[in-house]
């Protein structure tokens, strides 16, 4: 994937012992750990039952299930790797979205520079499986995942590594934990700009930034290669308030370019750019004046690769700027009516277990029954327990003990993370493959 100015943009796959447990993941076996799965392929790997290409209606499979249509999964890799490569950016896509190591593989061959993450797990399961280029869109004070690290990066030069930093306290903190571990390599560090006075973490002014990279560069167990920050926590997130902060962003790593705060670098890093305002970031980042070094410019966003169909479609920037593309919805969870005690009351047998919910309820998209699939009219899920997701059906809704629902999910971060082993699904039901989170 292009990279305006970038130097060192060699894609990252697996390579030997990484590519094999890649590899091994289809050789794990089925069995009571993985929930909607046919009880009758207990004992086959994942691979043996991908290979018989049941379908998800017919095939077995019990509900509730979550499914992850194959065609629009494929559509959404494709669609941002063009969109990176037309506004010139990197793109590390936030993995903590998925948790999905052969979805990270299909985004790093899509041509992404690398993967971010937010915590030290994280980064643990995505080296497991030979991620060789990561972002930690967050700060690292933590003694013991320093001293891993530190580790990691010593034991292999080919591993880059870059995180945050906020305060000169953290600073410290890392310098410290890195000296005990006699780290032989720096630990490459961004100042993060906060979006605003009450947003989340990140230095509050420019002054603070600069106190933080001289702290910084009297640390030798660290290394300053640029700056970052989220733009979804600007205050009143407008277009205008983003772009806004954005340029702040630039002007910051200009002006530490200009004070000489980068030094024996093949380039600066800045980033920036979550799910809903990926297209003030490519514009803001199409401004960056000619500094000293090359620029990599860093995009991080990572819903995209299973969208929804309720915060996100209405967040993303492709409504705003619908000739560059469309994102799909890719999850369906299927659950099945076990309870209609009213005309106007039923009950599915899936609930917070099996549903995002922390930002919206699902939202009841078809019914299947007897073969047949419909629009799911006249019912709207108002609630859920841990195992039951509460409906509501008016007059016209066609609705009874048996059919299947099938629903729509908003926030793929928290739909991802309720399911171990997600079938990927064909438009005619036909499933081909098996996605594994480790969350």
């Amino acid at each position: 994937m292009a990279a305006d100015n970038a130097v060192d943009t060699a894609l990252d796959r697996p390579t030997g012992s990484a590519a094999a447990r890649l590899a091994a993941l289809a050789d794990e076996r089925v069995d009571h750990r993985f929930k909607g799965l046919p009880p009758d392929a207990e004992g086959l790997t994942v691979g043996e039952l991908a290979a018989q290409r049941r379908n998800l209606f017919t095939g077995g499979f019990t509900t509730p299930v979550l499914a992850l249509s194959a065609e629009r999964l494929e559509h959404n890799l494709a669609l941002m790797e063009t969109y990176a490569e037309r506004h010139g950016l990197a793109f590390a896509p936030h993995g903590k979205t998925s948790m999905a190591p052969q979805l990270f593989a299909r985004q790093l061959e899509r041509g992404a520079w690398g993967i971010t993450l937010a915590v030290p797990h994280q980064v643990r399961v995505a080296r497991e499986f030979g991620v060789s280029r990561i972002f930690l869109a967050n700060e690292l004070v933590d003694a013991a995942a320093l001293r891993w690290l530190a580790g990691e990066l010593d034991s292999d030069p080919s591993f880059r590594f870059i995180c945050y930093v906020d305060s000169v306290r953290g600073v410290e903190l890392m310098h410290a934990a890195l000296g005990e571990a006699g780290a032989s390599r720096p630990v490459d560090v961004v100042v993060e700009l906060a979006a605003g006075d009450g947003a989340r973490t990140g230095a509050r002014s420019e002054a603070e930034c600069f106190e933080i990279a001289n702290a910084v560069a009297a640390a030798d167990t660290l290394r300053l290669v640029g700056v970052a920050g989220y733009e979804g926590e600007v205050p009143e997130a407008s277009t205008a308030n983003v772009t806004a902060w954005l340029r702040r962003l630039v002007a910051l790593l200009a002006d530490l370019d200009k004070a000489g705060r980068f030094t024996d670098l093949p380039e600066v890093v800045v980033s920036a750019g979550g799910s809903a305002w990926f297209d003030a970031v490519a514009s803001v980042f199409a401004e960056i004046p000619a500094l000293s070094l090359p620029v990599l410019k860093l995009l991080r966003s990572g819903a995209y690769v299973s969208h929804d169909d309720g915060h996100y479609r209405h967040l993303t920037p492709f409504n705003r700027v619908p000739e560059e593309g469309a994102l799909e919805p890719a999850f369906r969870l299927w659950a099945q009516v076990v309870s209609r005690p009213s005309s106007e009351q039923a009950f599915t047998n899936a609930g917070k277990r099996d549903a995002a919910y922390d930002l919206d309820l699902p939202e009841a998209q078809v019914v299947r029954r007897g073969g047949v699939e419909r629009p799911a009219t006249g019912v709207t899920v108002t609630g859920l327990s841990d195992q039951h997701g509460w409906l509501r059906t008016s007059p016209e809704a066609e609705l009874a003990v048996g059919d299947w629902l099938g629903m729509g999910l908003s926030h793929p971060c928290t739909a991802f993370d309720k399911w171990q082993l997600i079938p990927v699904v064909e438009a005619d039901g036909t499933v081909t493959d098996y996605v594994r989170t480790f969350f």
